[in-house]
């Protein structure tokens, strides 16, 4: 066997190691996160057997492994896209970046126009960070005009964000539901109002914002938030977020659409994209994604 024969075999089983590791690292990681969605399950049963969750609000949420990412479907592409997309979020989030950002934890999901695909985005992103073991995730549907988390969840509620912001919830932990994703919280929109523009551009919102940006280290906070285009609401959000994460239908979002979007960003946020539904080689893929961040530093 010649010098460059051995070289290659010896190149080749330190990638079959290399490979193996992973495939037992990735099974163990799969393994410890289904084992802690049973022991949440089993805490949270007990819990409504002793009583003990009647104080606090509570929605009980029925994933689809197909359509969600879940601690089963993590090593399918539902999973691994976004756990893609999620490691450049938290990168941002806690990273050497996040120093020169206002709120780098706060990142508001929108889209050009209505029905690209952003509910489902922040929903996805926020279930996969989620599966963190040291990070907890607040998701909030500030699309108070089309409110669609709880819809895309299949789950109802009885408050939300804007009444509190109304004065009809006194606590904001009142609309802060919990759930059996153990470190994933969801604030409903709640009702539609006339005043909806005024009440997310108040101190009341704000003052919540920056309890969310600073009150616990590890936390994670999503806006569902309105279309970037003809939405007074999103101007707001722009200025209370970090991070702006932009959904592109592929094949349906103009490119004179996407400019314009952009120009509405407030210029110091972390910018992200996300293709939605990309097309790959000749079939499609349904929810496929294509991700890259860009910052003002590095225009």
């Amino acid at each position: 066997m010649s010098t460059i024969e051995r070289a290659l075999k010896r190149q080749k089983a330190e990638a079959d190691k290399k490979a193996s590791e992973e495939k037992a690292n990735l099974d163990a990681e799969v393994a410890a996160k289904q084992n802690v969605v049973v022991e949440t399950e089993n805490r949270v049963a007990a819990e409504v057997e002793n009583g003990s969750t009647k104080d606090r609000a509570y929605l009980q949420l029925n994933l689809d492994d197909k359509y969600f990412v879940t601690p089963n479907s993590i090593k399918h592409s539902i999973g691994e896209e976004f756990r893609a997309i999620k490691r450049k979020v938290l990168s941002n989030a806690f990273g050497p970046l996040s120093k020169t950002l206002n709120n780098s934890n706060i990142i508001m999901v929108s889209s050009a126009n209505p029905n690209e695909g952003k509910t489902f985005t922040a929903v996805n992103l926020a279930l996969s960070i989620a599966l963190e073991q040291d990070k907890t995730v607040l998701l909030v549907d500030a699309d108070v005009l089309r409110p669609n988390v709880m819809k895309t969840l299949g789950v109802t509620y009885d408050n939300g964000l804007m009444e509190y912001l109304l004065g009809e919830v006194d606590d904001i932990s009142d609309v802060i539901y919990h759930t059996n994703v153990e470190k994933l919280r969801i604030i409903p929109a709640g009702k539609s109002h006339h005043l909806s523009t005024e009440m997310l551009a108040s101190e009341k919102m704000l003052d919540i914002v920056n309890e969310f940006a600073t009150r616990y280290s590890d936390r994670v906070v999503i806006f569902d938030s309105p279309p970037l285009l003809g939405i007074n609401e999103t101007a707001i959000m722009t200025n209370l977020a970090g991070q702006a994460v932009v959904v592109i239908e592929e094949g349906k979002t103009k490119l004179a659409d996407i400019s314009t979007a952009v120009e509405q960003l407030n210029p110091d946020m972390a910018k992200g994209f996300v293709v939605n539904k990309s097309q790959k080689g000749n079939q499609a893929q349904g929810y496929g994604y294509g991700y890259g961040y860009y910052s003002t530093e590095s225009e």
